[in-house]
């Protein structure tokens, strides 16, 4: 069968092909530029504790290599510290994390990478990958589709056609893939402004990112800064929308003004390694798929306002199209499966979006309702942090209640701390060879995870409880689910009952959860989930079409 055809060579489009490459699916890179990545360390990304597991999942090994940290997020006059679990944003008083049984566990700190370092660690993965097939210099000019495939074609030298079962368009704000398939790509242009700067020196609190709003001096409204390897710091200034432009003397005077303001007056030495201008646009493309093709990352929606982040928002792409597309590949799909990759993830993007377009007006204007309600401030700078860390609206990893994969809810099922449709919590759990591995290191294989919640089981001989109690009939009915499973045990699961079952999506979102073994009911729910009809489970009919409209802003251009 034809490989899938993935265009662009940025992240997005290296961890799709790896990703493919983890559940058995070949494909070809088609990568602009001459494969080699260009040293910018003021272009680096923050990656969530959920997105940095997939990375690592895909063999990247940059994470580890390069002294990336996970960071916690400092302030100044208004901060909130993630490594002694204290928040206190300057306003008298502070709010502490309960370690009591049963409290939510803090969230981790995000990772903060160089972007070429990150891209040439995907590189280096997919040089160990049979199935993947990297081409530089490869511009794609055409696309025509037909019943079986698709077919690419490159400019060079010698024009070349490409055949694929599938195509995947991964290039960028300016894909021309969007643009050969008429996609609009409506939003906002330049909602934020960034002077940027990397610098090698050093500051009072190393290894933590700060996070410095209305600072004293003179210029600047907000600023972040960020530990990079070896020294570096990304240092972020918040930009009037359309002020002046940002001359190399005015950002070294930038630069000496703010370090001397967190250095007690006093400017460090430092070495300046990189320098630019990020502007931030919100977009969002009308349609993520056109029949076998599909648009991915910044080629379907452009974030980054007030925390949010582009690139995690593109890998969550990448989870959620991927196992999608394996299932195809290896064994056909409806179309509802299908569909329900822009049903998915078009519907949390346009949330994001809408949540950053809400709070900007109060996040960065100086009235309203900052000056009128008590604790408004507090409530607003908690808000920006948190998008930082990668909770609440603003940065939380997306849950999918209303996806065209949700089974229909039957009395069987059971509520646990995770909703249907959410990421499940990060649990230890029993794999069937009998070792014990975290419930993400189980994800991205293309198959379903069905868990059972066995209290006592880490204490009791595997051989025993194996083939005892519930776990005969377990097994007999994952062995009859219509697509492939795994079955998996914990000792507990946060809100969920002993001999509870979990069915689990392959890139770990929860299905349902079952008060326990109910072999229809679980068939039933599997059946959903891979894209079958929910009322037939035994019917090839077709699935309805989906509506994906999300009422995001006005169109621009």
């Amino acid at each position: 069968m034809d490989p899938v055809i993935i265009v662009g060579a940025g992240p997005v489009g290296l961890a799709l092909s790896l990703a493919l490459s983890a559940q058995g699916v070949p494909s070809v890179v088609l990568d602009e530029s001459g494969g080699k990545e260009e040293p910018r360390p003021a272009r680096s990304v923050v990656l969530r504790a959920d997105m940095a597991s997939l990375v690592e999942r895909l063999g990247c090994t940059t994470l580890r290599d390069e002294g990336v940290r996970w960071v916690g997020w400092r302030g100044m006059r208004r901060r909130q510290v993630v490594r002694n679990l204290t928040l206190d944003l300057g306003l008298g008083g502070t709010e502490e994390w309960s370690e009591a049984p049963g409290a939510p566990a803090p969230p981790a700190a995000p990772l903060h990478i160089p972007q070429h370092a990150l891209a040439r660690g995907l590189r280096d993965a997919i040089s160990r990958q049979k199935l993947i097939r990297l081409v530089t210099e490869a511009r794609l000019d055409g696309i025509e589709q037909d019943r079986d495939g698709i077919i690419a074609h490159t400019r060079g030298p010698e024009g070349t056609w490409w055949r694929g079962s599938h195509l995947v368009g991964c290039d960028g704000a300016r894909s021309t893939v969007r643009k050969l398939l008429g996609i609009r790509f409506p939003g906002r242009t330049a909602v934020e402004r960034h002077a940027v700067a990397a610098l090698r020196t050093e500051l009072p609190w190393p290894g933590e990112a700060l996070l410095h709003r209305q600072p004293p001096w003179h210029g600047a409204d907000e600023i972040t800064a960020r530990p990079l390897p070896d020294g570096v710091w990304r240092i972020d200034w918040l930009l009037p929308p359309r002020g002046d432009l940002v001359t190399p003397d005015a950002l070294v005077s930038r630069i000496r003004e703010t370090l001397a303001g967190w250095c007690e007056g006093m400017t460090p030495p430092y070495e300046l390694i990189d320098t630019g201008v990020h502007t931030v646009h919100h977009r969002l493309a009308r349609r993520w798929r056109v029949d076998r093709v599909f648009l991915a990352g910044d080629a379907a929606h452009l974030v980054g306002a007030v925390g949010t982040q582009g690139l995690d928002e593109g890998l969550r792409d990448v989870d959620n199209l991927a196992w999608k597309l394996a299932h195809s590949w290896h064994h056909g799909a409806s179309d509802r499966l299908l569909d329900s990759y822009q049903s998915e993830r078009r519907t949390a993007v346009a949330t994001r979006l809408r949540a950053a377009d809400q709070s900007l007006p109060v996040l960065r204007g100086g009235g309203g309702l900052r000056t009128y309600l008590p604790g408004a401030t507090r409530g607003h700078d908690a808000l920006l942090t948190d998008g930082h860390l990668g909770r609440g609206p603003l940065g939380a990893p997306p849950a999918y209640p209303h996806s065209p994969l949700s089974p229909p809810y039957t009395e069987g099922q059971t509520p646990v701390g995770t909703p249907p449709g959410a990421p499940v919590e990060d649990v230890r759990v029993t794999a069937p060879d009998g070792t014990t591995v975290r419930l993400r290191d189980r994800l991205g294989q293309g198959r379903l995870l069905v868990l059972l919640v066995a209290p006592g089981t880490e204490v009791w001989d595997r051989r025993h409880w194996q083939s005892a109690g519930v776990m005969p009939r377990l097994e007999e009915a994952v062995q009859a689910l219509p697509a492939k499973a795994e079955v998996l045990v914990t000792e507990g699961y946060p809100g969920a009952p002993a001999h509870a079952v979990l069915l689990v999506r392959p890139d770990g979102h929860l299905v349902a959860a079952f008060s326990g073994v109910r072999p229809e009911e679980l068939y039933a729910a599997a059946n959903a989930a891979r894209g079958g009809p929910i009322d037939e489970p035994q019917s090839a009919e077709e699935a309805p079409e989906v509506s994906t409209e999300s009422g995001h802003t006005a169109e621009v251009g």
